[in-house]
């Protein structure tokens, strides 16, 4: 065994010893001063929370569990991933097809066009997040926790090895110095004048390597306490990036805003563009639940519809004072407590109020009474 590895052991060794002395009560302990404890304390607690937020933020961008390893395992291979589909990218495809399937003549083939192409678009917003999130943010928050961290850890280390090595130094002094002094009490041969000289000689030695450890282990103190001085820094730093994220999500949830407010008003026109489509008179119900539900949530938020979808019974009907019974086609739930819900094939009277917009009715039911969207009634004669 080479020289130097026994020296290491042997160095080993004697730390050990002295760590479970003093954990066990039997030596005494050098303790770090208020300031460095309080340092090593903040810089523990914020790579936990650092490592958590990481962790966590990473879920968020990226629920699947399994895309996530992936990406973990190509970024240690220093590969780049293969390129796929997020979920919107891929409910968008789905739609697309499915609107060319059916037709994109027909208002729910084209509705599903529409739609798709607004989730493609909410795809590509959202890739955008992630790469602007995990150059922003994520990277400095990894950065510190396989970098900055790993360094305090090392140095930390470091200044518990010379700890040990100034409270063994320290605890072989006070043993020379209690066998000089014993020496000392048993001082009646030539003999033990010979052993009181021994035991100055290891005292004067022990002070000696006192006085070098604890250099050695103030140097090294001061160094961990300049890194530790650094987390001050690194919250500072993390703090930017913490804003960039911010502003990277407001960016996003903006756009999404913003298509899916485009994308509600392109379904608000549906309701002229599915009876075109499809060829049928103005005085035809509307055969498709699913349409009619388009049309509804279209017509909540957009009230000014084309006049054309408007029959000639109920262009009378709004012509006059008078009121009708009305059949209802489809099923209707109220958006608001102005407007009526319906239930299919029940009968209801309704009647028009000067100042209505051109595709709602009231409607009244008993003593209930509110708007309701002619698209959902058949007047009766």
């Amino acid at each position: 065994m080479p020289a130097g590895c026994g020296v290491r052991m042997l160095w080993a060794w004697g730390r050990a010893c002295t760590f479970t002395e003093e954990k066990l009560g039997q030596a005494e302990k050098t303790e770090l001063d208020a300031h460095l404890e309080n340092l090593l304390s903040k810089a523990e607690c914020t790579k936990l929370w650092t490592e958590k937020i990481m962790k966590q933020t990473e879920v968020l961008l990226q629920p699947n569990p399994n895309a996530r390893i992936e990406e973990f395992v190509y970024e240690k291979l220093d590969r780049k991933a293969p390129s796929r589909m997020n979920n919107p990218e891929l409910l968008g495809q789905y739609m697309i097809d499915a609107g060319n399937e059916f037709g994109p003549g027909t208002a729910y083939g084209n509705a599903l066009i529409k739609c798709g192409e607004t989730q493609k678009r909410i795809g590509t917003a959202d890739r955008e997040l992630i790469q602007t999130s995990a150059i922003n943010f994520l990277t400095p928050l990894r950065n510190f926790i396989e970098g900055d961290y790993k360094t305090i850890t090392k140095e930390r280390k470091l200044l518990q090895n010379k700890r040990l090595d100034l409270d063994a130094a320290k605890t072989r002094l006070k043993k020379a110095k209690v066998a000089e002094a014993r020496a000392a009490q048993l001082n009646t041969s030539q003999p033990e004048e010979n052993n009181i000289m021994i035991w100055a000689e290891e005292v004067t030695k022990s002070e000696q390597e006192v006085r070098i450890t604890q250099s050695e282990f103030d140097r090294q103190a001061e160094i961990t306490r300049l890194l530790l001085e650094g987390i001050s820094s690194t919250h500072a730093h993390h703090l930017r990036c913490l804003t960039d994220f911010v502003e990277a999500q407001m960016t996003y949830y903006a756009q999404c805003y913003q298509y899916m407010l485009d994308l509600q008003k392109q379904l608000g026109s549906f309701p002229s563009t599915f009876r075109s489509n499809n060829n049928q008179s103005s005085s035809t119900p509307v055969p498709s639940v699913s349409a009619s539900s388009v049309l509804a949530s279209a017509s909540a938020s957009l009230p000014s519809v084309s006049n054309s979808v408007v029959t000639s019974g109920f262009s009378e009907l709004k012509a006059s004072s008078g009121s009708r019974k009305a059949r209802v086609l489809y099923d209707y739930d109220a958006a608001n407590s102005s407007e009526l819900s319906l239930l299919a094939d029940e009968v209801i009277t309704v009647y028009s109020v000067p100042g209505m917009d051109s595709d709602w009715l009231m409607g009244e039911r008993g003593n209930q009474k509110g708007k309701v969207p002619i698209t959902y009634l058949e007047l009766l004669n």
